[in-house]
């Protein structure tokens, strides 16, 4: 099988609009998977009660009662509409990029073409912009017509020096009266503790997870030499120093963050994707979407 080529996101960023780059992308998914990759998303959403009098008997699941002895009708599938809500953190820490592509230009790239995918199945995908609060949000819809309404959204987005990821999680949980999905586009450089709680508070109220940590290269890395002066990007103040003297140290905490964050996830069954932006997103989305059709087939 002739591997994909996949465009690098500093050829991305040179294309042009976000749609034309997120056609561009999905376009590359499509040819690498061979297949509807938007099948990978949606996998999860199969829900079962228990069979009463009156229910349709062709809407009883065999393979499932073979392995209970039980009778359990499928209220739907991965074929049916599911609804999407996908949280892009438009805080000032996004805009940090070593290369030509930012992390929120890249993770707008992602968010648009992960609800391309979704509205191509069907599906209804919905955007929510945010900082310290809920800038933009538009309601989910299952019409082509709504990615341009993302697009000119996200064209618009002004990036504020603060960041409060987890209260939009737990206004999400409040807000999403019907069980559905949600992707967090995001740095995570919020309180650690506080973002734990949103997520758990989603996956308590029956939502699937899917956390996206958006980090930069040289976050990942730390890779400089000679004397920097950094710059906090949310009112954090400066700071001189040589990146090699406490390159060691930033790399252990860089991994304890790492850690705590993706056993979280891990403990409340939420998806969690380390995503470096050097990496070209349809890459990034191919491997998602073929890891969660594997864990499903495992289930």
């Amino acid at each position: 099988m002739q591997k994909a080529k996949y465009l690098d996101p500093d050829t991305l960023s040179t294309i042009g609009p976000l749609d034309v780059v997120t056609r561009q992308v999905v376009e590359g998914i499509r040819i690498g998977m061979h297949r509807s990759p938007a099948r990978g998303i949606s996998t999860e959403f199969s829900a079962y009660r228990q069979y009463v009098p009156g229910d349709e008997i062709r809407n009883i699941d065999w393979k499932l009662y073979a392995r209970s002895q039980r009778y359990f009708v499928k209220l739907f599938d991965a074929e049916t509409n599911f609804l999407a809500n996908l949280l892009l953190d438009a805080s000032s820490s996004m805009t940090f990029g070593s290369g030509n592509i930012t992390k929120l230009e890249y993770a707008k790239y992602m968010a648009a073409s992960l609800a391309y995918l979704i509205v191509d199945q069907r599906d209804s995908a919905g955007v929510g912009i945010f900082d310290g609060e809920l800038q933009q949000y538009i309601e989910p819809k299952s019409t082509l017509g709504i990615l341009a309404d993302i697009s000119r959204e996200m064209e618009k987005v002004d990036p504020q020096p603060r960041t409060k990821v987890a209260d939009i999680l737990h206004e999400f949980a409040g807000r999403m009266k019907r069980r559905g999905m949600v992707m967090v586009f995001s740095d995570l450089l919020d309180n650690t503790d506080e973002f734990i709680k949103g997520i758990n508070h989603l996956r308590f109220r029956g939502h699937n997870v899917t956390v996206f940590h958006i980090l930069d290269p040289h976050e990942i890395e730390f890779p400089l030499n000679g004397v920097w002066r950094f710059e906090g990007l949310e009112n954090d103040g400066e700071l001189i120093t040589q990146p090699a003297r406490v390159r060691e140290a930033y790399l252990k905490e860089l991994e304890v963050f790492i850690g705590k964050v993706r056993g979280a996830c891990i403990k409340s069954q939420a998806d969690y994707v380390l995503v470096n932006t050097a990496e070209p997103i349809e890459s990034v989305i191919s491997s998602y979407l073929l890891q969660r059709t594997a864990a499903a087939k495992v289930r």
